[in-house]
């Protein structure tokens, strides 16, 4: 930001770690004058805080120790900004006020990814005992952009918003032809101009990259074909509440290599877990992924042929369907499914594991195929846990992305 700014309006909002709040509170100000201006907070009536050139910002409270932000914390928004001369069109397009988006797990550290599990875990205490006072997202809204079918995405994105105080808008592959009748980068400016956050569930990955390439709120990524954060952010839920930790976990994926299990190797890079891809002969993930995986010295990660052998000792056996109709993959029929055989996880497999296994699979399950009705339907199932805490993951993702 330049030392000196002519008088303009708009608002500012940033994040603060203070001890007087019990969470992070946020800052509002319809005016900003010149460098040093004083900005009042309205949570709480914290005390002031001053912007400095150097883009920190700190409590003018001698006796507050919250923590300094830096500029991409920063969020900027005015009609002005695009005419001022102290903010020239090339800066916005460069998105310099843009807030940090959710794309992929291994954007994000291994202590964010504990906040963020601590938070769903708070947050769903607060649903699951009734209490609806929480509601930091009232006045805000949430733009859904899907491109494919989707029951868990949608409904959990929606209800979440709003069980927190918050609108969510739907727009449907018919709605505005994303990428096709009207180009990404331009829907990306527009939404951003009237929603404080989006969330895209496409086919192509490029696109979800484009949201948040072009646009200035934060961009959640909410299923692509190459991968799927939030679905494994609530497994990781999952497996924290049934385990009491994820760190350490032997989790072993039998199926295809697709984009949930490029997602785990996401994780895997970051996280400090033991992660088995257990998939056919040519239906290995990525490889450069998997290789970013198993260099980034976090975790054990490995790809097996072998069923039997791999499961031994898990601590969860996951799931997911063999051929995606999202992905065409239904198209190659029998050949496809022929590949599979061997790979269904049934009781044998599970009793193979050992006691202390227990299942997931993502769902929509394709019950008789990739596993059995008797495993989904058994106590060592976590299928329905899994499915909800899709809600409390997303809901402390957009809590974290919006500042709260």
């Amino acid at each position: 930001m330049p030392n000196t700014i002519s008088t303009m309006s708009f608002s500012i909002l940033a994040r603060f770690n203070c001890p007087r709040a019990r969470r992070g509170h946020s800052v509002r100000s319809d005016q900003l004058l010149a460098r040093g201006t004083r900005l009042s907070c309205q949570v709480r009536k914290m005390p002031h805080v001053r912007i400095k050139p150097t883009n920190s910002y700190r409590c003018k409270d001698a006796s507050c120790t919250h923590l300094s932000l830096k500029a991409p914390f920063l969020r900027v928004q005015s009609s002005l900004l695009a005419s001022s001369p102290f903010f020239p069109k090339a800066k916005v397009e460069n998105n310099k006020s843009r807030l940090p988006s959710f794309l992929h797990i291994s954007d994000y550290e291994e202590s964010q990814i504990d906040l963020i599990l601590e938070r769903a875990t708070e947050v769903k205490g607060f649903l699951r005992a009734g209490d609806r006072s929480f509601r930091p997202f009232k006045g805000r809204t949430l733009c859904m952009i899907f491109t494919k079918p989707s029951l868990r995405t949608r409904v959990s994105f929606e209800t979440g918003f709003h069980l927190l105080g918050g609108h969510a808008i739907y727009l449907g592959p018919d709605d505005i032809g994303l990428g096709g009748r009207e180009e990404t980068r331009d829907i990306a400016r527009v939404l951003s101009r009237y929603n404080d956050i989006i969330m895209a569930r496409t086919f192509a990955h490029q696109e979800v990259l484009d949201l948040a390439e072009y646009g200035t709120v934060p961009v959640v990524n909410g299923l692509t074909d190459f991968n799927h954060p939030c679905q494994i952010m609530a497994d990781a839920l999952t497996i924290k509440e049934a385990f009491g930790s994820v760190k350490g976990k032997k989790i072993v994926y039998v199926g295809d290599g697709n984009n949930i299990v490029h997602s785990w190797l996401e994780l895997a890079a970051v996280y400090p877990i033991h992660f088995i891809c257990c998939c056919p002969a040519g239906y290995e993930p990525d490889k450069d992924l998997l290789l970013r995986a198993q260099s980034a010295g976090f975790s054990s990660v490995e790809v097996r042929n072998d069923p039997l052998n791999a499961v031994r000792g898990a601590d969860v056996i996951y799931g997911d369907v063999w051929a995606s109709m999202n992905a065409g993959q239904k198209e190659e029929g029998e050949s496809r499914y022929k590949a599979f055989e061997g790979f269904q996880i049934n009781s044998k497999l599970m009793a193979a594991a050992g006691p202390q296994c227990r299942f997931m699979h993502c769902l929509p399950a394709e019950r008789g195929l990739e596993c059995t009705d008797e495993v989904m339907e058994a106590s060592y199932s976590l299928v329905f846990e899994e499915a909800e805490n899709r809600m409390h993951a997303q809901n402390a993702i957009m809590l974290e992305l919006l500042g709260h």
